[in-house]
């Protein structure tokens, strides 16, 4: 057995974001709405933006592990990447129309980031350090020609 690939972690980190998004939106609509049918949205941009930041954030954590820095200041170095990223990734894809964010919170920057959303991001970004992370890094992968050997 073998440690897992990047390539898979890249997809248990996608999907981990995809389905965080899901159940967000659908409570958010329960709540500000009381739309009680718990219909989740996101995209497949959200996919690829979620995977990418996971991975990131998986160097950033064991770099900064290893520097002694305490769980309240690498979180806040997560906001701070979560920030660039979903700027970045957004003014990107707002070049093409096809971003499917647009804040319109008091606080936010061009619809693409927006302060409100910072506390959330400080607790997913410890949840991803020491959850996330930790449960996809101890994974075993079994190609298929080691399956076929057992």
């Amino acid at each position: 057995m073998n440690k897992i690939p990047t390539w898979a972690k890249f997809y248990l980190y996608g999907l981990q974001g995809i389905f965080t998004e899901v159940v967000y939106t659908a409570l958010y609509d329960t709540i500000a709405d009381k739309n009680r049918k718990l219909i989740g949205v996101s995209s497949v941009w959200a996919f690829l933006i979620y995977a990418a930041s996971h991975l990131v954030i998986e160097k950033m954590s064991a770099f900064l592990i290893k520097k002694n820095i305490s769980i309240l200041f690498r979180a806040f170095v997560y906001v701070l990447w979560t920030f660039v990223w979903e700027f970045s990734t957004g003014f990107i894809l707002q070049m093409f129309n096809a971003c499917p964010w647009y804040y319109e919170f008091s606080y936010n920057f061009m619809g693409l980031v927006t302060l409100e959303y910072a506390p959330l991001w400080y607790i997913g970004s410890i949840f991803a350090e020491q959850v996330t992370i930790p449960c996809v890094n101890s994974l075993h992968f079994i190609s298929f020609k080691q399956s076929k050997k057992m």
